[in-house]
């Protein structure tokens, strides 16, 4: 089993309303309901900040190719309009 940390956070009243409500609900304890926000909110910025990361890696190379906006504009409203 993974020994737990502590983190210590100070939040507005109407958030500590709505997180013992949901953890009422959801017959879960706080610690719970706060450990998966954090890990979901964690997971979706990781996961965009690596894809900004490459983005801007594969922009950086010599032989990057870019797209003109107003083409690609054109071509989703054409695709959109079919």
């Amino acid at each position: 089993m993974v020994k737990a940390a502590s983190v210590t956070v100070r939040v507005k009243p109407s958030t500590k309303t709505r997180l013992e409500a949901l953890a009422n609900a959801t017959r879960r304890s706080k610690s719970y309901v706060i450990e998966e926000a954090l890990e979901q909110y964690l997971d979706v910025n990781e996961w965009q900040i690596k894809g900004i990361a490459e983005a801007i890696a594969e922009s950086d190379k010599p032989d990057a190719v870019f797209a003109d906006h107003d083409e690609v504009l054109a071509k989703w409203e054409k695709k959109l309009a079919d």
